[in-house]
């Protein structure tokens, strides 16, 4: 299987404009079974989702469905959604034969006031896409090592972010660690550009279970990045090394 994360720079609060770059960004991108965008990849990571939020079929949505088909993949990235009178900050993941879940980002950004605005999930998601079990997670997520421990309940963790160049030292370290520690495969899609909350310079990236880069694209640019999932490797690597059968001592 192969895994690709698209590095996207997010025109604020333009749906039709993103929609039209992310368009762009896959028809550039090689052949794969999983196309990644970043966080709020339709109007960026806005904290004013009135009268611009779409619904659970929005534009956005719809797109993606119309990718899932014509690259026979699925596509994945967070989308500003208002569900129910409520905002989420919310991944879905399309294949060719429509949403085949959402995840509502659970660890909402208190120093951005993400939590005043948006509903925080309440649950862990896991999905199995062509014999992979994928879990979701959302930039904020990334440092919270106990929500995202893997008792060998995933295979890949998807990661969409938009995390800001004054912390991109953080986001280095912490993909690689969340692989290295759940003996998974990540992928990490995070957005460059400007904002007015800073500057991005993406770093998104595939790494394997031992946090070798399998991908990456080039900092401060758009573009692609494409690794190769081997499933039966991450078999042989955790029953050569069990490190989530061992015993914890505190």
């Amino acid at each position: 299987m192969k895994i690709t994360v698209l590095q996207q720079d997010i025109v604020w609060k333009n749906i039709p404009a993103n929609l039209r770059h992310m368009g762009e960004l896959l028809e550039k991108a090689p052949k794969s079974d999983i196309y990644l965008f970043p966080e709020m990849c339709s109007t960026g990571f806005c904290m004013q989702p009135q009268g611009i939020a779409e619904e659970p079929e929005g534009a956005t949505v719809q797109r993606m469905c119309q990718w899932a088909v014509k690259y026979d993949a699925a596509i994945a990235g967070t989308v500003m959604t208002v569900d129910g009178g409520k905002y989420y900050n919310r991944m879905y993941f399309v294949t060719p034969d429509g949403v085949l879940g959402y995840y509502d980002k659970v660890h909402l950004f208190e120093y951005s006031g993400e939590n005043l605005v948006y509903t925080p999930g309440e649950k862990r998601v896991i999905w199995e896409w062509r014999g992979i079990r994928i879990r979701p997670a959302i930039c904020y997520d990334l440092r919270f090592p106990l929500f995202l421990h893997n008792d060998q309940g995933y295979d890949l963790l998807l990661i969409s972010a938009n995390f800001p160049e004054s912390r991109i030292l953080a986001w280095d370290t912490l993909v690689r660690a969340r692989a290295i520690e759940n003996q998974c495969y990540v992928a990490a899609s995070n957005r460059v550009g400007v904002d007015e909350y800073g500057n991005y310079v993406g770093h998104s990236v595939v790494l394997s279970p031992y946090g070798e880069k399998l991908g990456g694209c080039r900092s401060k640019s758009q573009g692609s990045a494409t690794g190769d999932i081997d499933q039966e490797m991450v078999e042989k690597m955790r029953k050569a090394f069990p490190l989530m059968q061992e015993k914890h001592v505190w």
